[in-house]
This record gives structure tokens, sequence and C-alpha cells, in this order.
């Protein structure tokens, strides 16, 4: 989006904003139009509030020159006592109502503001799960939750505090202008002498307020990138002592948002204290020529007060303007991350022509596939197998090869940039998105649990699953008996990632939220990495409990875990360079069989390493 340079574009960008949101607004016109209703009833009050001091300094106050007959049969029949008395009744009355239709109108739009702009946030938050993973992959999650939380909120509160009493104060202005040229032509054009100089006051200082203003907003994103990169990876950091590091860096980035804050703050103060200086300068100049006329008979009194009062009132806007003017700069900051991040489009969507897929049987096609993440760069080249029904598939190759891509493309997380993928002989792109991931079960290499009790973590698998379908897949997991040793059982809460747990433990509860989907298909990306011996084979043993009635992808770089499936592909370089049975891949003595023997030579070491006598340890090192 365009970046603002001057603070006339401030109010356009606002404009833009509130007419994206408008389908919001319109939601709630009732409470609009009620609202602008005691917005208008609020500006034509207070134009009738100078009127009864007006009165009084005409033709009550003896001192005052006559100002002659007032146009009004009725008023001009009064005694000077009733006079005096009605008009105080009429001011209390005006101001009385004028606050009134002022704490209504503010109530209205407070309430139009909250309810527009946390619809907007629940749709913003929904609009970045619905974006394609290439954009997660590239975005700072603490960037994108400070647009989420904070912009939305930030824009929240100046809409509220700014901009609509804005928007009541230029009705004044408008309003007042109109009487005050009726009032006196002279006197108006006086007084608007000084708007050049108000202009050239706000353009020199507002640029640079939206200009540090934005800059403070991509310094507070920063920030918050960096305490969630570091508290998500709190066990690393302190394993490397990390902790200077990232507070330094932290605190960097902190005092550069101070230093912009300060800024945007003194810049503010100065435009403020500058615009009330320009209006003690249009207020004298009105003041001067209008005692003068006064005194010559030319004026009364009375209009002189009114006058005065509608220029103080008139400048009211401006004087807000310039209050307001860092808060507008921010909001328009803000409100352009908003509008930039409802601007991205997913990647991966549904075509027009897809429906709900059937309940699938499980046989999975890759014909002729290919991807890249990024152009020239391809990651799998011509890639084509297929799994039957319910059989076991293993996908194996050193790292980079492209095997947890052939899983995301799978998912369609990536659609492939050549070639196709079927299941059950149709292109999953011919069927919904969600239709298609609701039928296939992933277990992960670092399975993610969520802040939420043991219950609720296997229940995020079927979230219509009954309680007994949630025990029996526990029991499939092998996760029963561990689970019911905890403190509260499955009412247990694990820590955010599922810390409180031992790495065993969460793959069998993240197995048993898999096995509650029931599944016809079940992705296993290296779910056994990094688990000691018990813990494997526990793992091992629910996985098989769990993939005898599904067709199931296993990723792995343990070919141990690999010769179970009933067969096998080898990746390297995005290409298939063997596939078939454990046996027949053996038989064939390529990189395969050399990998697998390398490793069960390994096994037999570190297991014969772990029966050796202590004294023998010692040995190794003489």
């Amino acid at each position: 989006m365009g970046r603002p340079q001057t603070i006339q574009e401030i109010a356009p960008g606002l404009w833009q904003i509130m007419r994206r949101f408008s389908p919001y607004i319109r939601q709630e016109w009732g409470l609009v139009v009620g609202a602008l209703v005691a917005l208008l009833a609020q500006v034509g009050l207070r134009l009738l509030e100078p009127w009864p001091l007006k009165f009084v300094f005409d033709r009550v106050i003896p001192t005052a020159p006559s100002g002659g007959a007032s146009g009004l049969p009725w008023l001009d029949g009064l005694s000077p006592t009733v006079l005096l008395w009605g008009c105080a009744i009429a001011l209390v009355s005006f101001t009385g109502l004028r606050a009134l239709a002022d704490y209504s109108s503010t109530v209205g739009f407070a309430l139009v503001g909250n309810r527009v702009l946390t619809q907007v946030r629940n749709d913003l938050y929904r609009h970045l799960q619905s974006l394609s993973l290439s954009f997660h992959n590239q975005a700072r999650s603490g960037d994108l939750t400070i647009r989420v939380i904070s912009d939305v909120g930030l824009l929240k509160d100046v809409v509220v505090t700014a901009f609509l009493p804005l928007l009541g104060n230029v009705l004044i202005l408008i309003g007042m202008v109109g009487l005050m040229l009726w009032l006196h032509l002279e006197l108006t054009l006086l007084a608007l002498a000084t708007m050049p100089l108000f202009s050239l006051t706000t353009l020199r200082l507002s640029r640079r307020i939206k200009e540090v203003s934005r800059k403070q907003r991509r310094q507070e994103g920063a920030m918050a990138s960096t305490a969630a990169e570091a508290m998500g990876a709190i066990q690393v950091v302190k394993t490397l002592s990390l902790e200077t590091r990232f507070a330094k860096t932290f605190s960097g980035q902190s005092k550069k948002s101070l230093k912009d804050g300060v800024k945007a703050k003194r810049l503010a103060a100065q435009l403020e204290r500058s615009v009330d200086l320009l209006i003690a300068l249009a207020t004298a100049l009105v003041l001067g020529r209008g005692a003068h006329l006064v005194l010559h008979g030319n004026l009364t009194p009375g209009d002189l007060l009114v006058f005065l009062s509608y220029l103080k009132n008139a400048f009211k806007p401006v004087r807000d303007f310039a209050k307001y003017t860092g808060r507008l700069a921010k909001a328009s900051a803000a409100g352009e991350r908003i509008l930039n991040l409802l601007d991205q489009t997913p990647e991966i969507v549904d075509l027009s022509t897809a429906c709900p897929a059937p309940r699938f049987q499980g046989h999975v096609q890759f014909q002729g596939v290919q991807f890249a993440y990024k152009p020239d760069y391809p990651i799998l080249q011509n890639i084509s197998f297929e799994a039957k029904a319910n059989q076991s598939l293993a996908i194996v190759g050193p790292s980079g090869s492209g095997k947890s891509t052939l899983a995301s493309l799978l998912l369609r997380l990536y659609d492939p940039s050549g070639g196709r993928i079927l299941m059950d002989g149709m292109d999953i792109r011919s069927y919904t998105l969600d239709s298609v991931r609701s039928q296939i079960s992933v277990v992960l290499q670092d399975s993610l649990l969520f802040a939420a009790s043991i219950w609720d973590n296997i229940a995020y698998g079927n979230p219509q699953a009954s309680n007994d379908e949630i025990l029996q897949a526990a029991q499939l997991a092998n996760a029963h008996a561990f689970i019911q040793q905890l403190p509260q059982g499955y009412d247990t809460l694990v820590g955010e990632r599922g810390v409180t747990l031992s790495g065993g433990q969460r793959q069998r509860i993240a197995i048993a939220r898999a096995a509650v989907r029931q599944s016809p298909i079940l992705i296993l990306d290296e779910p056994t990495t990094g688990l000691d011996k018990d813990s494997e084979q526990a793992v091992i043993d629910a996985l098989q409990q769990v993939a005898q009635q599904c067709t199931t992808l296993i990723i792995t770089h343990d070919l141990t875990l690999a010769a179970t499936a009933d067969q096998l592909l080898y990746l390297e370089n995005g290409e298939i360079w063997e596939r078939g049975t454990h046996h027949q891949l053996l038989v064939n003595q390529g990189r395969y069989a050399a990998l697998y023997q390398l490793q069960v030579a390994r096994r037999q070491s570190q297991a014969e390493d772990t029966h050796r006598p202590k004294g023998e340890d010692y040995a190794l090192f003489r």
C-alpha cells in the first residue's frame, strides 16, 4: 500500500479503512443512525448555546448599548428580569440537552466501533489461519500477533476517542463558520486569515509524526517477534546460554521504540502548542477589531460575544486535530498493516468446481508430481508412486530430499507445480480442502500439544468424538496407563507445546489424537526421532495398532522402522532412486542397502557399548 506523506492523506487513509469496513458498519445501521441523530442534535444545541448571553448583554445589562429591536416581538416586550431568568434557563437547558446528546452519540459510536472492530479482529484471525504455509513461513509470528491484538486495538481506541469526536467537530466547524459569515463578514475573513499558517504548521509537523509513528509500529512488531521467538524456544535459549544475547537484542529494539515514541510525542506536543498560539493570534485580531466596531456602534457587545464564542468553538476541531494527530497517524499506520494482511490471498483454495470428498478407501497415487518452493529451485521432480488401500509405504532418504514435502502435498498445504495427486482415482484438487484434510491423520517428529488438558488435546483430533472413543484412542496409543498415573489423569493440564510431558508421552498422546480421527490415511513424519529405546518401542507398538486399518505413509530416517512397511521409496535430490520391498532393496545392494547395513552396525555397536563393563570403557581412552 502507498505511504501517506502529508497530514491531508491521513484522513483519506482512515476513510479508506472505514470504507473497507463498511459491510461491518452496515450491520449496525440502527445504532449508527441513532448516534448520528444525537450528533446532529449536539451540533445544533452547541450553535444555540451563546445566544442567551447575547440577549443578556444587549438587553438586560443597563450599561450595555441598546441593541435595538431583536426582531422577536414577544421578546422585546419582556422585562429585563424575566428576560434574564429566561436566558439563564435557556442556557442551562441548551447545555444540559447538548450534554445528553453528546453522551448518546459518544456511547453509540463507541458501541459501533467496538462491535465492528471486534468482528474485524475475529475475521482477521480467521483470515490469517486461512493463508498458505508459504506466507507463514516468511512472516514473523510475533509481528502477526501485534497486528491482530495491538493494531486492531489501537484502531478501535482511536476511532472511538479521536476520529468520531473529530467528525462531530467538523460538523460544528461548518455550522459555526456559516453563522460567523452571517453575523459579520469582515471579522470572519479576519479570523480565517490565519488559516495558511495553520496549514503550513500542520503540513510540516504531521508528516514527521506519520513517519515516526509508522517506524514505531514496525519496531514494536520486531520486539514482539523477538520475544515470541525466544519464549517459544526457551529450552534452546537456556541450553546455549543465549539469555543475555536475546535480552540485548530485545533491549535494543525497546530503546529504539522508546526513542521513536518520545519523538512522536514531542512532535505532537509541538504541533498542539503551535496551534494554541495561532488560535490566540486569531482571537486577538477578532477581539481588537470587534471591540473597535462595538465602540463605534457598528456591533453590539452581544454580537461580539456570540462571534468570539463561535470562533473559539470553530477552532476546536483544529486544536483537537493537532491533539489527535499522533493517534490518527498511528491509527493510519495500524490500519495499513491490517489491510495489508486482509489483502493477502491464500495460495491454496478450493476450486470453483470442488465438492466434498466421499469417505476415502485410501488408494493414494502420485503421477509425475513436480514441486518447487521457489522458481528455479526444484524440490521434487517427476515423482510417481502409489500406495493401495491399507498398505504401508515408507519414504526414506537423506535430509532435504523432499520426503516431508510429499506429505505436505498430500495434505494440500501446497499444490504441485506439475503432475497430480489422486485419491481413489480422483484428483484431490477436485475436493474441498476441509473434506480432504479431515480424512488424513498426521503424527510429526515434534508433535505439538496445546496448553489444555490431555482429554482436550486428544479430542482436538475429532471434536465430535464420544467419551468412549477418546478412551479407546488413548488405549490404542498405549497412553491410557501413564495418563491415569498423572495427578489429575485426563484432566491434567499440559504446558504450552506439551513441555510438561516427556517426548514419548507427547508422541503417544499425538498418536491417540490421530487414532480418534479414524482416518483412512495416516502420515507418520519421523515419529520416533529423538526418543530413548523404551519410549521408541512404546511408540512403535502404538503406531502398529493405529495403522492396521488405514493406508500409512512413513517418513523416516530410521530404516529399521522403514523395513516394516509393505514397500519403500528411496528419495535423493528430489527423485526416486530406488523402490521395492525391504528384501528387494537389500538384494539390489544399492544406496538403501548400504545405509541399512550401516545403521544396523551402529546399533549393534551401541548395544555392545551399553553392556560393556565400565573398565572396558576406560580402556578406550588409553
